[in-house]
């Protein structure tokens, strides 16, 4: 172990539960990723669609005691929870807000993922093992039991430097609703798709976008010689529109981000600036683009 483990409660995330005999077959047809994989120890990265293909919400899915937990932003909870009430029909499923009683936190600054924590759900991220691991814990006791397993809590801005840093979408602040699409923000390399499943909301329009290639803007980290600019600030290249700005974070020398830049751009990526600030993409390893 290189450093000890730290932890960062995200206020900011929601639990939506489903539970019912038909809560796996009533989110199998629905959502991006495969419910069968979801076991006691290991989640799921998935996301619901419009038909057309487009982001609506993005979420963790894990199980306890017949129920599966969705980690998602709790802003966006509500609105997720109505969506899925639409598409219930027969399924004997109840969906319900348990965002008062359990917390999400991310455990990180490992390599192992074998955390001492009893939990509701412990499991490693799903998207990348160096985002480390996401837990969901009563919320009166989270902080104790954290602190207990000899774990340091973050300061406010630690864990959002690293999902910066990896390139991890915050779809709340990184997505446009009804807009986005799955492979332009990194879904496919951060295991948020299963190609293999059958049929689910906006499979078609998925499926086609990665198949013809249809693939000409990413999402992906980037460094400001500046403070950042706001987020939706175009990024420019010479006097072509390159890209846009989304979430950031400021840093002692500047500042560091994600934006969604045009792939052509990249070939000329020492000449985009946002504003009258120099932004520089830095592609992550697990990114499927070329150099």
């Amino acid at each position: 172990m290189t450093d000890t483990p730290r932890y960062a409660i995200l206020e900011e995330r929601g639990i939506l539960a489903v539970s019912g005999p038909d809560r796996a077959s009533f989110l199998q047809g629905l959502v991006s990723n495969d419910i069968t994989k979801v076991a006691t120890g290991h989640a799921v990265y998935a996301a619901l669609l419009t038909p057309q293909g487009k982001f609506l919400h993005d979420f963790f899915i894990s199980e306890s005691e017949q129920t599966l937990l969705l980690d998602c932003h709790r802003d966006g909870l509500e609105a997720l929870k109505k969506r899925l009430s639409m598409y219930k029909l027969r399924a004997d499923v109840k969906l319900e807000d348990q965002s008062d009683d359990f917390t999400v936190a991310a455990i990180f600054g490992e390599t192992s993922t074998e955390v001492p924590l009893a939990g509701l759900a412990v499991y490693a991220d799903p998207r990348l093992a160096k985002a480390g691991v996401r837990c969901i814990l009563n919320q009166a006791d989270a902080k104790t039991l954290l602190d207990g397993a000899g774990f340091i809590a973050a300061k406010p801005d630690e864990y959002d430097r690293l999902r910066l840093t990896l390139g991890l979408p915050d779809a709340s602040r990184d997505l446009i609703a009804e807009k986005s699409i799955l492979l332009e923000n990194g879904f496919d390399e951060l295991n948020g798709i299963d190609w293999d499943k059958g049929c689910y909301m906006g499979q078609e329009l998925t499926a086609r976008t990665k198949y013809r290639g249809l693939v000409k803007k990413r999402l992906m980290p980037v460094v400001f010689n500046g403070p950042p600019p706001e987020p939706g600030t175009p990024v420019m290249s010479g006097e072509k529109e390159a890209g846009e700005v989304r979430s950031s974070q400021p840093t002692e020398d500047g500042g560091i981000g994600l934006a969604l830049i045009r792939l052509e751009a990249l070939e000329h990526a020492g000449g985009l600036i946002a504003g009258n600030i120099d932004v520089t993409p830095q592609k992550p390893d697990w990114m499927a683009i070329p150099d």
